[in-house]
């Protein structure tokens, strides 16, 4: 079937944003269709469509971008049982050239999760790349444990504000980074201490700590080294820039990329449904060519507040 999508056909500017109607490849047994109602912008979409992950992903244009979808199920494959035409449900699904800047799009059903009742789109859109890669980060790769004190860094972001309400939750001492203008959302959410990297110089302000989420990479990450004790733990989104450096203070440092997972998002779901868990959002957009271009734009400058979603009416 075709779908319109916001695509592009080279890499360069957010000026190469264009719809398009895209031919989707066949529904294989174990996928189900989804009716895009919401999306959300990451940092790797505007990444990939500037041509920075070329080498890692040599797609053929077009490629639809977007990682994160929310929807309903309009069609299923023929092995599909647990999942019904007309569920609602979000996903972070495979990555392929065929992505959820769409009005439909294909997902695995092991990706799967469902959305609570009292959980709109735009909330379920917002959740599963930055969501889960803050989960995966804390606890899979940095076995947060209650009591240990953490530092996240860039706390108002996407992965910022869930990984901070995920740590609270688990009974850790979260300290976080962030514009003066945030921090009373960055409170509210759970940190224990804010400080704002304008005015202040976190190696300065925090120590002792056992673990460091790390979101920025460069300069912070390494400046992140003089905040652990020995022995101590960093899981960074990016790269390691200096290994050398790590190794000398004992630190375990580790670079992750995020694993698509449909039970560890219904796990979220679960604690988004009970009120343990929100999707902070900080702008709006319509799925067109000139909202992708405006969120993509506004990404980039890395000062959005939470995701930036875009809504398609």
């Amino acid at each position: 079937m075709e779908t319109r999508a916001i695509v592009i056909n080279q890499y360069g500017g957010s000026e190469g944003l264009q719809e398009e109607n895209v031919k989707l490849p066949a529904l294989k047994e174990d996928q189900v269709l989804v009716q895009v109602q919401a999306t959300s912008i990451n940092p790797i979409d505007w990444k990939l469509r500037e041509g920075y992950l070329q080498q890692m992903f040599d797609w053929e244009f077009p490629i639809i971008l977007g990682w994160d979808v929310a929807g309903i199920i309009s069609a299923v494959g023929e092995n599909v049982t647990d999942w019904q035409i007309g569920d609602r449900v979000f996903a972070r699904p495979a990555t392929t050239r065929f992505g959820t800047y769409a009005d439909y799009a294909i997902v695995d059903t092991n990706l799967l999760a469902k959305i609570p009742a009292n959980i709109s789109f735009e909330a379920a859109a917002a959740t599963p790349l930055a969501a889960l890669t803050a989960y995966q980060g804390l606890f899979n790769h940095g076995h947060l444990q209650k009591g240990e004190k953490v530092l996240i860094h860039a706390g108002a972001g996407g992965v910022g504000t869930y990984a901070i309400q995920l740590a609270k939750a688990q009974g850790a001492e979260v300290f976080t980074t962030a514009s003066k203008k945030n921090h009373e959302l960055l409170y509210r959410l759970g940190a224990d201490k804010v400080i704002d990297y304008h005015e202040e110089n976190f190696a300065e302000a925090f120590s002792d700590l056992d673990l460091v989420l790390d979101t920025m990479g460069g300069k912070i990450q390494e400046d992140s080294v003089q905040v652990l004790k020995n022995g101590g733990r960093l899981v960074t989104v990016l790269g390691i820039s200096n290994p050398d450096l790590m190794t000398a203070k004992n630190i375990f440092a580790q670079a992750i990329w995020l694993e698509p997972n449909g039970k560890e998002l219904a796990q979220l779901a679960n604690r988004m449904q009970a009120g343990q868990l929100e999707s902070v959002i900080g702008a709006q957009f319509p799925l067109t060519a000139a909202g992708v271009k405006s969120a993509h734009e506004l990404s980039a400058t890395h000062h959005a507040v939470g995701k930036i979603v875009l809504i398609n009416n």
